[in-house]
């Protein structure tokens, strides 16, 4: 087996997910929503699925997708994006994040990391022969400061990865923060991948900021998207890449021996579903910052002492300063098992020097989920603290 993945545990969310099935726990753990998202689209997909080809679609998407997606941006971020050679259809924003590190990284080239981050990072970076170089995030504001950046860049900087609204701290990258990046990338003549799957997902008035905007970085960044995240359809994978046509000529040769391309009744309801108007993302995020309103209040009624949550459908609980002496991944397999609610750990974000006392959980659920938690909660407290 290939050492670089005999070693690797079972993913913490994968993990604690099968615990939740087990125990017959709320989990509040693995970031799916309830709902089965909007009908609209889904019903687009199903007709797509009965009236359309169900042969294979173009390798690069279907045009009207790629197109969508060049609407979409342009509309709501005032990007100008060539859809044609600009854009590649991938099967969810890991299999574009794949693509674009195989695509990339050539052994030996060093990788600036941002932690806490996505598991899928590292093993993607190992298999494509980079070298991490992580920059560590601390709560609670998580922010990036220009001393930790000098510390990770150097001349063998080939490529950054950033993840911004960012999970699991639920923070978004600053204008001011995208700039020092950008000033480093440039400086250095690397590239950036920017993830921003929870672009939509924002809250209390705040608008998305995009590293491809920032200055000199319309050449040098690999935008990804999702579809999934954007209309809470986690399982239909349906991501994409948005990088200027040099970059996007390699994506697009690492992506067709990767899945080569998406079911094609899902990217033509993803394209319908693109071009909704304002009043749907509006909705979107006022229902989602309701729930995430919802189980802050409860967990804090609780004795829980939660952290803010500006964007994704996540929300962290201080242990600390709730007064639970236990470190995270304990505290969240008593939870699970004494109480009933699954949750993850926060340092399972984090490669090196953890954070061992905050514990994240998902708000993207019915009410009726959110309130019988916050009740357990609120026993788990009573349990466990002092």
């Amino acid at each position: 087996m290939n050492p670089r993945f005999a070693a690797m545990p079972t993913t913490v969310f994968e993990r604690m997910s099968a615990r939740a099935r087990a125990a017959g726990a709320i989990n509040l753990g693995q970031g799916f929503p309830d709902a089965n998202g909007p009908p609209d689209v889904v019903a687009a997909a199903a007709r797509a699925l009965t009236d359309r080809s169900n042969q294979y679609p173009p390798m690069a998407g279907l045009p009207e997708l790629r197109q969508a997606i060049a609407d979409h941006y342009h509309r709501h971020q005032g990007l100008a994006l060539d859809a044609e050679r600009e854009i590649i259809v991938t099967s969810g924003a890991t299999e574009a994040l794949a693509a674009s590190l195989f695509a990339l990284l050539s052994p030996g080239d060093e990788v600036v990391l941002f932690q806490p981050l996505y598991d899928a990072y590292l093993p993607l970076v190992a298999q494509a022969g980079g070298v991490p170089k992580l920059v560590r995030l601390a709560p609670p504001d998580f922010r990036i400061t220009a001393a930790a950046l000098d510390a990770a860049f150097s001349p063998r900087t080939r490529l950054v990865v950033l993840n911004t609204p960012l999970n699991p701290a639920a923070t978004l990258a600053t204008p001011g923060e995208l700039a020092l990046l950008a000033d480093r990338i440039v400086a250095v003549d690397a590239l950036a991948i920017s993830d921003e799957v929870w672009e939509h997902v924002l809250f209390d008035g705040r608008s998305h900021a995009t590293l491809m905007a920032a200055p000199g970085m319309r050449e040098r960044t690999v935008k990804i998207g999702s579809g999934g995240k954007i209309f809470s359809l986690t399982g239909w994978k349906v991501g994409w890449m948005c990088a200027a046509p040099p970059l996007a000529t390699a994506l697009a040769r690492a992506h067709q021996f990767l899945t080569f391309t998406t079911p094609p009744n899902l990217q033509a309801a993803v394209a319908y579903g693109l071009g909704k108007d304002d009043a749907y993302f509006q909705a979107m995020r006022a229902d989602f910052a309701a729930a995430r309103d919802r189980l802050s209040a409860g967990l804090a009624a609780g004795g829980w002492a939660v952290l803010p949550s500006a964007a994704t459908y996540f929300l962290s609980v201080d242990l600390r300063a709730s007064g639970i002496s236990l470190p995270d991944t304990m505290f969240c397999d008593r939870l699970v098992d004494e109480h009933g609610v699954a949750a993850i750990p926060v340092s399972a974000f984090y490669a090196e020097d953890p954070v061992t006392h905050l514990v994240r959980f998902c708000f993207a659920k019915a009410p009726a989920t959110l309130d019988a938690a916050i009740e357990r909660m609120a026993t788990a407290h009573r349990d466990l603290a002092g």
